[in-house]
């Protein structure tokens, strides 16, 4: 079974996409800002992040470089899913190591064939 880290500070994105995600057989777990993310990655080695980057506490930007330095998680995917959406924040977001970046509002059938498609590739 897959397992896919949900990050994002707005309880109606992590419910859509943990109802969407468990429907797929994905293992879900859940972080509402980036310390939550982190303390999750300490014991978990999910296959896929799905990352915010406006969030309370520890932000997108800094979880993401958190995670690329860890040797245990240097095989995970992360896709960006973020209202940020100017050209210089994707540039940013793709320079600090993530494997997508999709803007809100979002479809989800999109999210969801991305995130089959980085997963497709990594086995």
């Amino acid at each position: 079974m897959k397992k896919i880290l949900l990050v994002d500070d707005e309880p109606n994105i992590i419910m859509s996409l943990e109802y969407t995600f468990k429907k797929q057989n994905f293992e879900v777990f859940i972080a509402r800002d980036g310390q939550e993310a982190l303390d999750i990655l300490k014991n978990e080695q999910p296959d896929l992040i799905i990352l915010d980057i406006m969030m309370p506490n520890v932000d997108g930007y800094a979880t993401i470089e958190s995670v690329k330095k860890n040797e245990k998680l240097v095989n995970c995917k992360v896709i960006f899913l973020s209202a940020k959406n100017k050209e210089s924040d994707i540039e940013k977001g793709m320079q600090l190591g993530a494997d997508a970046y999709m803007t809100k509002p979002f479809s989800i059938k999109k999210l969801v064939e991305q995130v089959n498609e980085l997963l497709s590739t990594s086995d």
